[in-house]
């Protein structure tokens, strides 16, 4: 089964998150700040990860940024999930290694529908 590490420290969203990947057929892996998203990212090596990028302890632009300088996690997808909507905070995620970026609010259907086209990308 395909494993999404979803990451948000508003549980609300969060739950949202989950819910719908495990709608969607995910195994989904939970993390309500940065630093548990890392470690969770190191020890159980999902498929992609979901990451909002204002968290406690770590943001999620500096789990990205970790994961892709670690042989064993650089191929992990990252999809940025944010309320940062201006073009260079897009821009700048982009280039911390983001593969998609997301802004919040979004649609359920619409998130499960890009870890969909990110993983099938990445698996070519």
């Amino acid at each position: 089964m395909t494993t999404v590490l979803v990451a948000d420290d508003d549980a609300d969203v969060r739950d949202v998150v989950v819910f719908k990947l495990q709608q969607s057929g995910y195994d989904v892996l939970v993390a309500e700040d940065g630093a548990t998203a890392l470690a969770l990212a190191r020890d159980a090596m999902p498929d992609i990860a979901v990451l909002d990028v204002m968290m406690p302890r770590m943001t999620g632009l500096d789990v990205c940024r970790e994961l892709r300088a670690a042989e064993a996690t650089a191929a992990i997808p990252v999809i940025l999930l944010t309320a940062r909507a201006q073009e260079g905070d897009v821009e700048g995620g982009f280039a911390w290694g983001a593969d998609d970026y997301l802004t919040k609010p979004f649609s359920p259907r619409e998130l499960a529908s890009r870890v969909r086209a990110v993983l099938a990308r990445s698996r070519r």
